[in-house]
């Protein structure tokens, strides 16, 4: 193991030298007893600030300050309970004048009278009024209690003043006269019918008045008095698609409807009778059923309808051509609101419907899974809840792309828009600000031109004109916009085809003249147009519904709100410029929310709403021009 040695610094033997020298003194001391004290050396230089001690205990609290100034007045705190009654009070000072005293008062309130002298005055009593005679109060002069006597009532006219029945009035003295018969009428000698107001329904014509024709007879149809053909008995009818095997003629009809064949011979001259329309009620409630309902061919031949009733969506497959019966689906409620339907088939064979569904102001379009729409699928196209409204005045085609192209208005922004689907079932679709002008796009209806493109009729409401968007392509995300009629108002409830010359048809109503319009497009955009007032008498063409016929001219349903009736009227030429109209359906009133066709039997179908029944109708017409009871030779 190897040891070191530490060597002792000098400085350390120094200082233990010094230390073993101040030992040996202090001993010496001792050991001697020692010298005095001497006198204390003066004081050290300070030493080095220690560290801060722990903290002492807490000091007795100081007097308070002086207040602050003072704060905001708080907020008004709740009301405090009813404290308790008063005392009664007492009654004021009572001044008395000189004579009375008020000796027997109870504190003063009661005081006599102290009479100097006979009693008797030097001056009459005065009064405001006389004490013998009859008053009465405002409230008993208002509500008739008051018995005046009639010499009491001053201002009363000659004729009148004996109290009895008066011989004349002047008209000046008749208070409170209507307005209308102010005078002015003393000399009218004759009056139109239509201008009496008010008239009793059993006096709503007179036989004396008509003019019918020679074929035509005098027909009471449940409420008023018309010319036409009588026809079969009332009730009695034909299925339109009967028919007399070879060899036989149709002679009538019997009591069930059903066609009367006879043998027929070289000498016989018997009529022919097609009968009448099939007219049938498909749906009924609760509520309106047959709103904004829109009506189409399947692909077996048999109708099928989009309707409105108790605020929901339905589609009606009807179980024959006629449409005499139908079965009913529902597909989505819409909550309160317009549904503005538009249905068309798509290229799958299955139902496509656009529609506004309320609930949420949405546009939305429902694509059926079985012919008779079992199940669907609902989707949005374009809106969200709280944010926007679209979707009204819908109506629907397929494009030449074989995809669902629509037109539909959007109330938020008063624009017109086309949604084009992007595929078969529209669950997507391509959205396109087609006419941004103020306020248009209501009453929309879309058809595709010949050129391929859809061209849409419309309203410009803020101008009251009929307005035409032509695309210029598949997806309409281009197109022209003039304006067909702008005299009026008109634009209202437009429906537009194309006529077998291959220009645009639209027909719509005119408000201000309460007519039928039609307008013909001379080019493919409809630049130029020709209109014409195609029906005028009474208040027709709203509701109105277009289709083309076996015979290539237009046929087109709309509403007569003067009598309540649904019409028909079959367009002369292509162009339409003229038409025959016919009453189709007068039971009450009907034919709102028309919807036309043409049935796989080349005949029409009209679809629409009977007001008085709240029914979805069907009728269904026995001939292409819809005439009621055509017989043939």
């Amino acid at each position: 193991m190897n040891h070191r040695a530490i060597q002792p610094s000098k400085s350390g033997i120094i200082i233990l030298a010094g230390a073993l020298a101040l030992i040996a003194v202090i001993a010496a001391v001792i050991a001697y007893g020692g010298g005095e004290i001497g006198a204390q050396g003066p004081a050290g230089t300070q030493g080095q600030v220690g560290d801060t001690g722990p903290a002492g205990s807490s000091g007795l609290r100081g007097f308070p300050g002086v207040a602050g100034p003072k704060g905001e007045q708080g907020s008004l705190g709740p009301k405090g309970s009813t404290g308790t009654s008063g005392t009664d009070g007492k009654s004021g000072v009572l001044a008395i004048g000189s004579g009375l005293t008020t000796a027997g008062g109870i504190e003063s309130n009661v005081v006599s009278v102290d009479f100097d002298g006979t009693g008797e005055a030097n001056t009459a009593a005065r009064s405001d009024h006389d004490h013998d005679a009859d008053y009465y109060t405002a409230s008993e002069l208002t509500d008739g209690t008051a018995d005046v006597a009639w010499t009491s009532i001053t201002g009363v006219p000659g004729d009148l003043n004996s109290g009895g029945v008066a011989s004349s009035v002047e008209w000046d003295d008749i208070l409170g006269r209507p307005p209308g018969l102010d005078d002015g009428d003393n000399f009218l000698e004759t009056i139109e019918w239509n201008e009496i107001l008010n008239r009793p329904a059993t006096l709503n014509t007179t036989l004396g008045g008509m003019a019918c024709g020679s074929s035509e007879i005098a027909i009471f149809n449940g409420s008023t008095w018309v010319c036409g053909d009588a026809g079969p008995s009332p009730g009695d009818y034909a299925i339109s698609s009967q028919s007399c095997v070879d060899g036989l003629i149709a002679t009538g009809i019997d009591a069930t409807g059903n066609l009367v064949c006879t043998t027929s011979s070289s000498n016989d001259n018997v009529p022919f009778q097609r009968a009448k329309h099939v007219s049938t009620a498909l749906a009924t409630g609760p509520g309106d059923a047959g709103l904004w309902n829109s009506v189409t061919i399947g692909d077996d031949g048999f109708p099928v309808i989009a309707y409105e009733a108790n605020n929901a969506l339905y589609l009606a497959k009807c179980d024959d051509v006629a449409c005499t019966s139908a079965t009913s689906m529902f597909i989505e409620n819409t909550g309160v609101g317009d549904l503005h339907a538009s249905l068309i088939i798509g290229t799958d064979g299955l139902p496509l419907i656009a529609y506004k569904n309320s609930i949420n102001s949405e546009f939305k379009i429902a694509h059926c899974q079985t012919v008779n729409c079992e199940t669907s699928v609902k989707s949005v196209v374009e809106g969200t809840k709280g944010t926007a409204d679209v979707g009204a005045y819908t109506s629907i085609a397929i494009g030449t792309d074989g995809l669902g192209v629509a037109s539909y208005y959007d109330t938020t922004n008063g624009n017109l828009k086309v949604a084009h689907c992007n595929n078969t079932a529209c669950t997507s679709a391509d959205i396109t600000l087609v006419d941004g002008s103020t306020d248009v796009g209501r009453y929309t209806s879309l058809t595709i031109g010949t050129d391929g493109f859809p061209i849409i009729s419309y309203q410009d409401v803020n101008n009251s004109a009929l307005k035409v968007a032509h695309c210029l392509n598949v997806a309409c995300t281009d197109a022209s916009n003039p304006t067909i009629d702008s005299l009026g108002d008109v634009g209202k409830s437009t429906s537009i085809v194309i006529g077998k010359d291959g220009r645009a048809l639209i027909s719509y109503f005119d408000l201000t003249s309460n007519d039928l319009k039609t307008a013909h497009c001379s080019t493919l955009s409809c630049s130029e147009s020709t209109t014409s007032a195609l029906v005028t008498t009474g208040g027709v063409g709203d509701w109105n519904s277009m289709t083309i016929g076996t015979d290539g001219h237009a046929v087109i349903s709309y509403y007569d709100s003067f009598n309540g009736y649904l019409e028909v009227a079959h367009c002369s030429d292509v162009t339409c410029a003229s038409a025959t109209s016919v009453d189709v359906d007068t039971s009450a009133n009907v034919g709102q929310h028309t919807s036309i066709t043409i049935g796989s039997d080349g005949l029409p179908l009209v679809i629409y709403h009977d007001v008085e029944s709240r029914n979805l109708k069907a009728v269904h017409c026995s001939n292409s021009y819809c005439l009621p009871n055509v017989r043939n030779r």
